[in-house]
């Protein structure tokens, strides 16, 4: 059976948790393979609104398996509040239809209190973080001082892993000016933690195996977007992890041969949060009409984003460094009534023209957008379901899309209900 990884090819907040739904109906297996609880996923069904940030989308779908990988760091009080949150919204969650990775390393609250300590430097460019501790937390994992979900289970191993760690972040947090670590406030939140967290612990790289080799259908779902990459994003202001489809295997303990198919889910304009680069940004009533009309403001930490037109060079971009099968091109809808639209399709670099981005910083800062200008449409395409419903001019923007970025559309999400949505190929076909 194909199995799918869903990834984000632009800067996050693409629409993955709609799309992640939708497929999920069909999957056996919805497996989260990296970053934190710094993901928010909104997923509206029947007119209930759920709000994700560390739980795999399919969590709110009976008879499914989720799954988070070893490729996430995982805050065991925040995974608690969220199941505990979606309890009461009446979704059954259990260690039979929930596991977390053994080995998937932990966010501790010294984690945060570093991560928001360095943002808050004022001699420092600031990044942009979330301030959850995603970065620090996969700084230890590296580093080797981690402490894993397993670890909660032995008391020696704890404890050693508690005092390797403090040996490192108290001398980390010195130098912030921030008081040390509480040994014992730590290894007791620990300690009271762990008996809520490890009913769900399991080995899931071998969970994984089996499924697989039973012929489970396995839905793989990214976080943040290919344009944070740690490797490929705009380096420094990326997020700790490799978002990229590559990373899905890794990240649950497969090999890359269990991946069939990739979709990249893009959004028919552009958005970012936080500071970096980003050519096409428009700073008009243009952006400000996107950001009212697409509701642009985050999941998680409810800041504004950024907004501007459809960027087709970093979509090609990203399209190749995740060899992405097809895309989902959500939020057409948002386009609806302006006039004229716009694409970036190069940027110029003192005078010479790119058709990518480059890999330095300082360049990439200096990129100008090159657009090519397309006409609008005044009908709506919202709650579309097929393309006899879509003006002409709105079918010409999606193919011309197509061109640019040289991968076709799968899917077309013409709102946030998960069934507006337009099928062209089946990312689980054989």
């Amino acid at each position: 059976m194909a199995n799918v990884v869903v990834v984000g090819a632009q800067w996050g907040d693409e629409g993955k948790g709609k799309i992640v739904d939708w497929l999920s109906e069909r999957a056996d297996v919805i497996a989260r393979f990296q970053g934190g609880h710094n993901a928010g996923h909104t997923l509206v069904i029947d007119g209930k609104v759920y709000k994700l940030s560390l739980l795999p989308s399919g969590i709110v779908r009976g008879g499914k398996l989720s799954v988070i990988g070893n490729g996430v760091v995982v805050d065991p009080w925040h995974l608690v509040m969220e199941i505990d949150k979606l309890r009461s919204q009446g979704v059954d969650i259990t260690p039979e239809n929930l596991m977390v990775a053994e080995n998937a390393s932990l966010i501790l609250p010294l984690h945060g209190e570093l991560d928001r300590a360095r943002e808050n430097q004022n001699s420092v460019a600031k990044i942009g973080t979330t301030g959850r501790g995603i970065g620090p937390a996969y700084e230890d994992k590296v580093g080797r001082r981690a402490i894993r979900v397993a670890d909660l289970a032995d008391e020696a191993t704890l404890v050693a892993r508690v005092d390797r760690l403090m040996g490192h972040h108290d001398a980390l947090r010195r130098g912030l000016g921030v008081e040390p670590v509480d040994k014992e406030a730590l290894l007791s939140a620990l300690r009271a933690i762990a008996p809520q967290v490890l009913p769900y612990a399991q080995p899931v790289w071998k969970v994984m195996h089996d499924a697989r080799r039973a012929g489970k259908r396995i839905l793989f779902e990214g976080a943040q977007g290919a344009l944070l990459d740690i490797d490929f994003g705009t380096y420094p202001f990326v997020t700790s992890s490799n978002v990229i489809a590559g990373q899905a295997a890794t990240g649950v303990g497969l090999g890359p041969t269990a991946i069939d198919f990739v979709l990249g889910i893009v959004k028919a304009y552009t958005t970012r949060v936080g500071e970096g680069p980003f050519p096409a940004e428009l700073h008009d009533d243009d952006g400000e009409r996107l950001g009212a009309r697409g509701h642009e403001f985050g999941t998680v930490t409810g800041r504004k984003r950024r907004c501007g037109w459809f960027d087709a060079v970093l979509v090609r971009q990203t399209c190749a460094t995740s060899g992405v099968s097809g895309i989902a091109l959500t939020k057409l809808d948002v386009l609806d009534g302006f006039k004229t639209l716009k694409i970036c399709v190069g940027y110029d670099l003192d005078g010479k023209r790119l058709d990518y981005l480059p890999t330095a910083a300082d360049a990439q800062a200096r990129c100008k957008p090159i657009y090519e200008e397309l006409e609008g449409w005044s009908e709506t395409t919202a709650g579309a379901r097929s393309w006899a419903h879509l003006p002409a001019a709105a079918i010409k923007y999606v193919r011309r899309i197509e061109e640019l970025i040289q991968c076709p559309v799968a899917l077309l999400s013409t709102s946030p209900e998960r069934d507006d949505t337009i099928l062209v190929t089946d990312p689980f076909a054989d």
